[in-house]
């Protein structure tokens, strides 16, 4: 599920928010993406789960800001967030301008149900959430860690993403 196409306003908000340090766009951003779930109808999540960086870009940024959004969204909707359940085990390459492939290479080891939650996540729904999904290659590579570690159903909430190059010139 994504509140929007990555075009006008979120292609300015959202590096704001990423790149820039303006942590203060998160609440408002959180409040977009948590009416968009209500509204979507989807049965409630039991928890609310950021995709993870990598220690390196998490030292850079000084924050998640898929946690950052995860945490508020979980706020607004009274489910609880959970920051540590997936782990980054390296520091992948940034994805932009990578291909479909060369994303799902960089991610195909990269990420981890830490080893505590692997009892608890038996039979849980879970909410991704990220800012923006382009390929969906770092989505798919957390699903799939997830539903390993036992998840029974896995959801993907998105502030924007990516459309597809032939929609891009289609519009």
């Amino acid at each position: 599920m994504t509140v929007a196409d990555y075009g006008h306003p979120w292609n300015r908000l959202i590096p704001e928010f990423k790149f820039q340090g303006r942590v203060e766009l998160a609440a408002w951003m959180a409040r977009v993406l948590a009416d968009a779930v209500s509204r979507d109808g989807t049965a409630m999540p039991d928890w609310i789960v950021p995709i993870p960086l990598g220690p390196k870009r998490l030292r850079e940024r000084g924050y998640n800001q898929a946690w950052e959004l995860a945490r508020r969204v979980a706020r607004h909707l009274g489910l609880p967030g959970q920051a540590d359940v997936l782990a980054r085990l390296v520091d992948t390459p940034h994805q932009v301008g990578a291909s479909r492939e060369e994303r799902h290479r960089n991610l195909a080891q990269a990420l981890i149900v830490e080893p505590r939650w692997i009892g608890p996540m038996r039979g849980r729904r879970v909410a991704l959430v990220d800012d923006v999904v382009t390929t969906g290659a770092t989505v798919a590579a957390a699903a799939r860690v997830l539903r390993q570690a036992g998840a029974a159903e896995v959801q993907a909430w998105m502030l924007a993403r990516t459309p597809p190059p032939a929609a891009a010139h289609t519009a």
